[in-house]
């Protein structure tokens, strides 16, 4: 049970911020919001968490301008207003901190957190050194106003754009994943800073998928689960418990009607082996193992360094240190084509991005990898043996496209994913590091998905899953790792292990 804590009780005083039946559909038919309605005090932290696609990124672009609600109104001190920009909900006083916040690596400290302020004809700074000084000694962070941006840490850049905000003198300071990239010291020092600047009369929207420290910091929390409100209630009313369930409601049932992963053979010595492997800042130490045959799940929320650990496996990450083998081979550190080289593959979760070419056809998108293979006299390409290979792919992985001629761009999310997994399926990798592999991905292509998965095991393969959406995990895998703030803490079996027990794990809880 949550304590109460200062500030957290405004019995004679109306919401700054409000939202009454709040809706958000977009163009393509998505309904992110359906009706979402709660109340800011003035003076609070205010909690706001839910799954992922729950609804809070939309509910926060919403409340800081960046999005303009479909139905439903926000009012600011009890007055509805329909900001159209950013800039215009903070001339009201409203800042958000995003997680990204961009700041100019070249520039100095004080120049980052006076970025964009509109400055008389002859920029005084020395005034601007003193208000710099004056902010810094409000939250209990000095910073040197001279220094680099670029030369500090990740945790001294969130403090910066904290000031960034605060420079503006806000009402309302709007947090989103805040404490997803830091340390625990510096984590330690962001919410010293909040609670001293709630003190002293400012309110905050923190946005987290860390239960504990929704529970630590916040005087009152909003749950969000489909694009509805399931939970709002001061933290001090709030169990561990009730949170986690309100956070999954009836996802978990969905996740029983799933067949559990069949019962597998593994031995043998393991085909991938990570020994204490980090990179600063991000992840780490890590040492784990997966054999031959087996499924590992690698559970992790925002931030936890799921998706990072994967990349430095993949030799993706020149500042790695620790060691990777496949089949007892080193592979050599940063280096992503030795990792093929040795049979790592990787399907990212930005398949756009990273993964495919969505201008070119199925067929050259899925020859990419093995170019050399399918050469005349390894100079020429063979285009019939790169048809041959893509219409294989197709038949086998059930990919629905009129043709391997179709551009990748026409294909549906799930068939897009298949055409990333088909450019590995059929070459020489005996690792599969899969990274969000369901994601944007509708239910029949999931399940079509984790079929592909089990067949790679069944074939000897070695796979290794991240992933946020854990049910996909307890239908795939044979074990799951537990990921959170850059470390393993934890390890299940998928069989006997539920849903709301690796969202508490994941969360802190």
């Amino acid at each position: 049970m949550a304590t109460e804590k200062p500030g957290s009780r405004h019995p004679d005083t109306g919401p700054v911020l409000s939202v009454a039946d709040v809706h958000m559909v977009y163009p393509s038919g998505t309904r992110a919001l359906r009706g979402v309605s709660l109340d800011i005090r003035p003076g609070t932290v205010h909690g706001l968490i839910g799954a992922n696609g729950a609804g809070k990124s939309t509910l926060i672009k919403i409340l800081s301008g960046a999005q303009t609600a479909t139905a439903g109104t926000v009012c600011w001190r009890g007055e509805p207003v329909a900001w159209s920009s950013p800039s215009q909900a903070l001339s009201h006083g409203m800042a958000a901190v995003h997680q990204h916040t961009p700041l100019v690596d070249t520039l100095t400290v004080l120049d980052n957190v006076f970025l964009g302020r509109r400055e008389s004809a002859r920029w005084d700074a020395g005034r601007r050194t003193g208000e710099l000084a004056a902010l810094c000694e409000r939250i209990g962070y000095p910073l040197d106003p001279a220094t680099p941006v670029g030369e500090l840490s990740v945790g001294a850049r969130q403090m910066i754009s904290i000031l960034q905000a605060l420079a503006r003198d806000p009402s309302v300071v709007l947090l989103d994943e805040p404490t997803a990239a830091l340390s625990p010291a510096e984590r330690d020092v962001l919410f010293r800073t909040v609670r001293r600047l709630r003190d002293q009369g400012t309110t905050f929207v923190y946005v987290s998928h860390f239960l504990d420290e929704i529970l630590d910091l916040t005087d009152h929390l909003t749950v969000l689960r489909d694009g509805r409100v399931v939970v709002d209630a001061p933290t001090s009313d709030t169990t561990e418990e009730r949170l986690v369930a309100a956070i999954v409601g009836e996802r978990l049932g969905k996740v029983e009607e799933q067949p559990p992963a069949p019962a597998r053979e593994q031995g043998g010595e393991p085909l991938l082996s990570v020994d204490r492997l980090a990179s600063p800042q991000r992840f780490g130490p890590v040492t784990l193992a997966v054999r031959p045959g087996e499924v590992v799940g690698l559970a992790g929320l925002l931030g936890s360094g799921r998706t990072e650990l994967l990349q430095a496996i993949f030799g993706a990450d020149p500042a790695a240190t620790g060691s990777v083998e496949v089949a007892g081979r080193r592979v050599r550190p940063g280096s992503p084509r030795h990792a093929v080289k040795r049979g790592l593959a990787l399907v990212p979760e930005d398949r756009t991005r990273l993964g495919l070419l969505p201008e070119w056809e199925i067929w050259r998108n899925i020859s990419l990898p093995y170019l050399r293979g399918s050469a005349l006299r390894r100079f020429l390409v063979d285009p019939d043996e790169e048809r041959r290979l893509a219409d294989r792919a197709v038949a086998e992985l059930g990919i629905a496209a009129p043709s391997v001629d179709a551009p990748v761009r026409e294909l549906s999310g799930g068939n897009a994913q298949k055409v990333v997994f088909a450019k590995w399926v059929y070459g020489p990798a005996r690792v599969f590091l899969l990274d969000e592999p369901s994601a944007g991905v509708d239910v029949g292509g999931k399940a079509d998905i984790i079929q592909l998965i089990r067949r790679l095991a069944d074939r000897g393969h070695a796979v290794l899953i991240a992933a946020s959406e854990f049910e996909e995990l307890l239908s795939a895998c044979d074990r799951v790792l537990v990921m959170r703030r850059g470390r393993l803490v934890a390890e299940r079996p998928s069989a006997g292990t539920d849903l709301h027990e690796l969202t508490a794990l994941a969360s802190g809880l």
